[in-house]
C-alpha cells in the first residue's frame, strides 16, 4: 500500500528503534525520566521557550493550553477550519468550559484586520475573547504557512488588547522548512507552542508544549488531571530526540514530492489540484468533476493499493512523508489516472 493518508501514519526510522530500546528511563511523574527531562529541555532551547513539557498527543497539548489561557465562559478565536475546533471533539468547551469563535480566512491564514471584529467588546453581558490561536501549518486549508511578519503583527496587536496567542505548530518544522527560516522565530511571539514529534518527524508517539516555566509548570498539573502521567516514558522520549534532531532536516523532500503529486494530478482533466498553491507536504483535491464522493473513490484508490484521506464528500487530502518515495508518488498519480479512467468507461 501507499498510505497518503497523513503523515500521522510514519513509522519510526531504524534509529529510533535502537534508541527507544536502549533509553535510560525513571518515573516521569516523579520528574525522574532523564531521557523524558532531555527533550523537554532540548526542545526549549530549540524554540527558545523557557521550558517544554512531552505530551501524549497534540490535541492534549492544545486542550492543555487553552485550559490555563482561559476562564470558563470565555471564547477561544480560531480559523474555522482549525484543529482545535474541527476534530478535537469540543475538548476546549468539556475540559475547559469555553466557546470557540471560529474565523474564516480563504488560505487558512488569519489576519489582525480578520480577527479583530470578532473580539468581544469589554462589557459585562457579553462573553469575553479570552484567546487567539493561530494553526501553522493549517491542516485543512492545505499546509498554507504564516511568515514571521504575520505571527509578530497577530501577537503584537494580540498582547497590546491584553489577549495571549497559543501556535498550534503540529508542523511547525514544515512552516519553517518552507520559509527558510527556524522555528525560535516563527514561535518567538507567541504565549505557547505545541508541535508534534509523531507526524512528519516521524516519532512513534508524542508532542511538546512550550512555554514559560510558570506556564509549564502548571502545565504539568493539567497534563496529570488529564491522564498524561506517563512513567517511564523515556522510551517514547528516545525517539522524539531524534525526530527533533535529525528529521527537520529531510523535510524538503517531503514538500519537493507534494509539489509533484500536485502538477502530476494537475494533468488528469476531472481534478481540481492548485499546483502552485502546495507549500509543504498537503495537497487538496477537488473530486466534483468525477461524479464520485470521496468515499466511492477512495475506496476503488484503495483497491488499486493506494490510501487517501477524505476531508468531504467533494474533497480528498493528500500527505507526503517519510515513507513515501518520489517512485511511489509517480505510481500514485498513476492509480489516480488508472481508476479514473475506468470509473468513466464503466458510466
Amino acid at each position: 500500500m501507499i498510505d497518503l493518508r497523513s503523515d500521522t501514519v510514519t513509522r519510526p526510522t531504524a534509529e529510533m528503534r535502537v534508541a527507544m530500546a536502549a533509553a535510560e528511563v525513571g518515573d516521569d511523574v516523579y520528574l525522574e525520566d532523564p531521557t523524558v527531562n532531555h527533550l523537554q529541555e532540548r526542545a526549549a532551547q530549540i524554540f527558545a521557550k523557557e521550558a517544554g513539557l512531552f505530551v501524549p498527543s497534540g490535541s492534549m497539548g492544545n486542550q492543555i493550553a487553552i485550559r490555563l489561557h482561559t476562564s470558563p465562559g470565555q471564547e477561544v478565536i480560531t480559523e474555522e477550519r482549525g484543529h482545535i475546533y474541527s476534530f478535537e471533539m469540543a475538548a476546549m468547551a468539556v475540559i475547559s468550559g469555553v466557546l470557540a469563535r471560529p474565523v474564516r480566512a480563504e488560505s487558512g491564514i488569519l489576519t489582525w484586520e480578520g480577527i479583530k471584529p470578532h473580539i468581544r467588546p469589554k462589557v459585562y453581558y457579553r462573553a469575553q475573547t479570552g484567546l487567539i490561536s493561530l494553526e501553522n501549518t493549517h491542516n485543512m486549508a492545505g499546509g498554507t504557512v504564516y511568515s514571521p511578519e504575520q505571527i509578530d503583527d497577530i501577537c503584537d496587536h494580540a498582547h497590546e488588547a491584553g489577549l495571549p496567542v497559543h501556535l498550534d505548530g503540529a508542523r511547525i518544522f514544515n512552516a519553517a522548512v518552507a520559509l527558510g527560516t527556524d522555528v525560535a522565530r516563527l514561535c518567538r511571539p507567541c504565549d505557547s507552542v505545541m508541535f508534534c514529534l509523531s507526524k512528519g518527524l516521524a516519532a512513534p508517539v508524542g508532542s511538546m508544549l512550550l512555554g514559560s516555566a510558570e506556564f509549564i509548570e502548571r502545565a504539568r498539573s493539567i497534563r496529570k488531571m488529564l491522564g498524561g502521567g506517563m512513567r517511564q516514558a523515556g522510551i517514547l522520549a528516545a525517539a522524539g530526540l531524534i525526530a527533533l534532531e535529525k528529521m527537520p532536516g529531510r523535510l524538503s523532500e517531503d514538500h519537493e514530492n507534494a509539489r509533484l503529486l500536485a502538477g502530476l494530478l494537475s494533468e488528469i482533466p476531472v481534478l481540481d489540484v492548485e499546483p502552485r498553491k502546495v507549500a509543504t507536504n498537503i495537497v487538496i483535491v477537488r473530486i466534483s468533476r468525477t461524479g464520485m464522493d470521496s468515499g466511492a473513490l477512495g475506496g476503488l484508490l484503495k483497491g488499486q493499493g493506494l490510501l487517501v484521506g477524505t476531508v468531504d464528500p467533494q474533497t480528498i487530502r493528500l500527505l507526503t512523508h517519510l515513507d513515501v518515495s518520489r517512485d511511489q508518488i509517480h505510481e500514485a498519480a498513476q492509480t489516480f489516472k488508472h481508476v479514473l479512467e475506468n470509473a468513466v468507461m464503466r458510466r
